[in-house]
Parts: C-alpha cells; sequence; structure tokens
C-alpha cells in the first residue's frame, strides 16, 4: 500500500486521538530504553581508533524492535577488540559466538605466533588447526616442544640407556626404551612436519609481486586494505610497459606504519595513461598533483581519497595539493570528479582540505571520536554546489545527551540548505545526527525525485514540541506521508541498520563506490 495515497476512513469521534496518544507513548518509551541500552554499550562504541564501522543504534523513532547484539558487531570491531586482549583471551572471547570465532583468525592479530607443545601424537590434530588458519600468514612462528616429553637417562637408539647388555632383563628394558624412543622421534618428526607443510605456502606477497611482474596486459590493479600484502615495494615489480598503459590505480591500506606510503610521486610517474586513481589523502601529495597535470599524461577522470585519522595522526598534510593545484588538474581534465571518505577527521582538518576547486562529487563522513560540525556541512553545500550528488553523514559517537543538531544556533538547517544548493544530489545518508522531522520533509519537498535515495535511520528523526501536543495528527504517519508525497514514492526511515553496509561495513562500502565511481568514465 503507498501510504501517500491513503484515504482518511471515517471513524468514530476520538478513534484517531486516541490512536496517535498511544503510539507517541509507545515511541517515548522505546527511546528511553534504547538511550539506556547506548549508555550500557558505550565501552565498546567508545575504543579509539578501530579500522572500520562501530555497532550502529536503533530505536529512537522506532515502535518496535530489538536491540543488537555482540554477534551483530562489525568484522573490523571485533578484530579491534581482540588485538587489545592477550592470546588466551582471545580464544575465550571467541567463543561467544561463531560469527567471533571466524575474527579470531584475522592476519593484523597475529603477526607473531609462538606454539608450546608435548611430543604426543594427541597435539597434532591441534597443530594442523593452527597450521590451517594462521600457516600462511603468520610472519613470525616459534614452536617449542616442552623438555618432559624427551625420554630420561640417555633412551637414543645407540644408547642402551645406561644397561648391562650381558643381562637378559636388562636387554629388554633397553630395548623397550629404544622403541620408545623411536616413537618420541616419530612423533617430533611429524609435529615438525605439519609445521613445516602449513608454512612453505607463507609467501602472498611474493605471489602477488611475481603475479604483478609477469603481467601483459594489466589495465585494472585494485588493492583496498588487503591485510598489508600490498608493500611499498610492490609496484616496482610492474615494468615499464605495464605501468605505461595501466587505467585504474587503486592502492588504500590504512595501516600502512609511519610515513611510509604506497607509492611515491617517481613512480607515479610511469603511469602516464592512468584515467582513475584511489589513494590515502596523505599520500596524495602537490607533487602528485602536478605529475598528473603533465603534458604527457592522459587527463585523470576519477579520484577516490581516503581520509583516516590515524594517517593524519602519522603522516603531515603540509604536503596536500592546494587550490591552484586543483585548478590546474581541473583545467587538465574537465571531467575529473572527486570522491572523499573521512574517517574521524577533526573539522580544523577538513577545513585545510575542503579545497574550493576540488570537484568534488561524492563526500562520506563516518566518525566515532569527533563529530562534523555544521559549518562543515555548510561549507560543502556553498564549494560545490555544482557537482556535489552523494552525501552521507555518520556518526556513533556515544553522547547520552542525544545525538548533535547541526541546526543549533543556526537561522537554517545545514541539511536543508545542502539540497536547496545541490542541484545534482541524489543520495542523502544520515545516521546519529539529529534530523528534525519538519526538516525531512523540506529536504524530500525541495529535491523531489531527483533524490533516488533518502536513507535516515529511525533513532535520528526527532519531533518538536507542536508537533507532538498535536493530537489529531500521528506525527509518525505524517512523516511518512509528506515525504512519501515530496520524493515521488514510498519512503520509510531505516529501520535495520544491520542490513545496511554504509552503517554497519564503511570501509566495505567505500570500496565498492570506489569500484563502481571509477568504472563509471
Amino acid at each position: 500500500m503507498l501510504l501517500f495515497l491513503s484515504v482518511p476512513q471515517p471513524r468514530p469521534p476520538g478513534a484517531r486521538t486516541r490512536a496517535g496518544a498511544a503510539r507517541v507513548a509507545r515511541w517515548r518509551r522505546q527511546r528511553l530504553r534504547l538511550q539506556q541500552l547506548r549508555r550500557l554499550r558505550g565501552l565498546l562504541r567508545g575504543l579509539r581508533g578501530r579500522p572500520g564501522a562501530g555497532s550502529r543504534r536503533r530505536g529512537r523513532m522506532a515502535l518496535c524492535g530489538q536491540a543488537a547484539g555482540a554477534a551483530s558487531l562489525p568484522s573490523e570491531l571485533i578484530v579491534h577488540i581482540f588485538s587489545f586482549l592477550p592470546a588466551p583471551d582471545r580464544l575465550r572471547a571467541s567463543a561467544s559466538c561463531s560469527h567471533w570465532r571466524e575474527c579470531l583468525f584475522y592476519p593484523a592479530l597475529w603477526p607473531q605466533l609462538r606454539i608450546c607443545l608435548r611430543v604426543s601424537p594427541a597435539e597434532q590434530p591441534r597443530l594442523e588447526f593452527l597450521m590451517r588458519k594462521c600457516g600462511w600468514f603468520v610472519r613470525e612462528l616459534r614452536v617449542e616442544f616442552a623438555a618432559e616429553n624427551y625420554l630420561s637417562g640417555g633412551g637414543g637408539p645407540g644408547d642402551g640407556g645406561g644397561a648391562d647388555p650381558g643381562t637378559g632383563g636388562e636387554e629388554v628394558e633397553a630395548l623397550q626404551l629404544s622403541t620408545r624412543w623411536l616413537e618420541v622421534l616419530r612423533t617430533y618428526l611429524e609435529l615438525v612436519l605439519c609445521v613445516l607443510v602449513s608454512i612453505r605456502n607463507n609467501r602472498i606477497q611474493q605471489l602477488f609481486e611475481e603475479i604483478l611482474s609477469n603481467s601483459r596486459q594489466l589495465k585494472w590493479l585494485s588493492c583496498g586494505f588487503m591485510l598489508e600484502i600490498v608493500t611499498p615495494t610492490s609496484l616496482s615489480s610492474l615494468s615499464n610497459s605495464i605501468a605505461n598503459t595501466m587505467e585504474h590505480l587503486s592502492l588504500l591500506d590504512n595501516n600502512i606504519p609511519g610515513n611510509s606510503t604506497l607509492i611515491t610521486t617517481v613512480e607515479l610517474e610511469r603511469f602516464v595513461n592512468l584515467r582513475s586513481l584511489a589513494l590515502d589523502f596523505c599520500d596524495f601529495t602537490a607533487e602528485m598533483a602536478r605529475v598528473l597535470t603533465d603534458s604527457n599524461h592522459v587527463p585523470l577522470q576519477r579520484l577516490s581519497l581516503l581520509v583516516h585519522n590515524v594517517s593524519v595522526m602519522h603522516k603531515s598534510l603540509d604536503n596536500m595539493p592546494n587550490d591552484e593545484h586543483w585548478k590546474a588538474l581541473s583545467r587538465k581534465s574537465t571531467s575529473l570528479r572527486v570522491y572523499i571518505m573521512a574517517f574521524d577527521i577533526k573539522s580544523e582538518d577538513m577545513l585545510k582540505i575542503l579545497k574550493p576547486s576540488i570537484p568534488l562529487e561524492r563526500i562520506h563522513f563516518d566518525s566515532y571520536i569527533t563529530c562534523v560540525s555544521g559549518a562543515i556541512v555548510d561549507l560543502i553545500s556553498r564549494q560545490y554546489d555544482k557537482f556535489l550528488t552523494h552525501f552521507i553523514l555518520m556518526n556513533d559517537v556515544i553522547d547520552t545527551s542525544g545525538f548533535p543538531d547541526l541546526s543549533d544556533n543556526r537561522n537554517e538547517d545545514p541539511l536543508v540548505l545542502l539540497a536547496w544548493r545541490c542541484t545534482k544530489l541524489s543520495l542523502l545518508a544520515i545516521h546519529g545526527y539529529t534530523v528534525w522531522a519538519h526538516n525531512l520533509i523540506a529536504i524530500a519537498r525541495l529535491r523531489g525525485s531527483d533524490l533516488k535515495v533518502l536513507e535516515v535511520t529511525e533513532e535520528s528523526i526527532d519531533f518538536d514540541q507542536g508537533e507532538l501536543a498535536d493530537q489529531d495528527v500521528d506525527p509518525v504517519h505524517n512523516l511518512i506521508e509528506q515525504v512519501s508525497l515530496g520524493l515521488g514514492q514510498p519512503w520509510h526511515a531505516v529501520m535495520d541498520i544491520e542490513s545496511l553496509s554504509v552503517f554497519t561495513e564503511p570501509n566495505r562500502h567505500f570500496y565498492r563506490e570506489m569500484q563502481s565511481f571509477s568504472e563509471d568514465i
């Protein structure tokens, strides 16, 4: 049933009033319960610097629904939690559920592995399991065999265990000891063989570089969040002929330590036919921008940049392109479009990054510590009104006082101004920021059917006191009806946020969107 086409039916006097009041009362009780739940889950969401998305809250506008449990946490958050635990505690925590067990053997958690074994056949299954899980990626492996399992008394094959061969009983004893020694030795060799067989395939980086060096017609190389498989020396494996014909290059990994980069300016000079590029923002320097504007390079059409707080902490923004560099890039290619994803970036850093001449088509904010300010949203709507098509605003900062309101101390809501100024806006997704119901209706009316996707989580929507005080109108039903009318299609707030990757797996969502963004040339 299309809600915006529904016709009011005759009902007894007072029936609508009672139903609306009961519904709002249920909504208020649900919001109170979820506020309490958020406080309880604050410890998990407050973990600093995790590699990806956090657990997402639900239920502020909800009339029904269950709270998300530990099993619904995204894999990246579980791995980050495991990274703080010693190995025995990781094993115990992984017993919580199958999803947690799957995250236990994430390669970044086990760069070093120390295994203590008894020389016993009973150890074989456990060792095989560990080697099957970790043998292909572990960088440092140490295997120790417990000394108490070796036979005492010099029970080697050439040593009768100190027995006198002239005595029959002692000969039997020596023979038994020798047999036991051989069994122990056989078991020991089998365990060692199990280890060696498992680690002989631990050549991922080498194999990756061999693939690059043996490539003959490679046009598209996309390496995103590949568990440090790609190294700063990987691209040197590509021949000049392949580098000269490469059309797309994606190198994204926010786990590269220190000031290391996956590509240098000198290396980029070889990629003269590049039409699409995806990099960490801190790696995209003014020198790289200058290289891309050289006459021997074809015009770059798609540029995806990942701005991560981890990179910003360890690398400087001083070398980033200035506004003149962006103007030169835009002159070189009038079809250049930029996609930026910002993880937990402070407002003062975003003000440095958002140069006026960036042809910004898509931007995705995801925050776990630092919220985006209304000034940043207002700046984006003014500077990029001719280009912006996608705007995603995610926040999972724990705050018992409620979600931040971007319209505080402002005459106009920045999100409404964004919808008004950015006439090409086709996707708007919001979670964790207060969106007033009347502003949501205004956004739908301003953009109409051109706004193909409007995703707002139920708990982000709030109503002013006037809407709640009107007992003749059901505020939830009225919101759904008015937004649907504005968009020209049925609309509902996002109820099951775990079903949408943009909320639960932002890294993966960005990578997929970057792929489609780059393919659309």
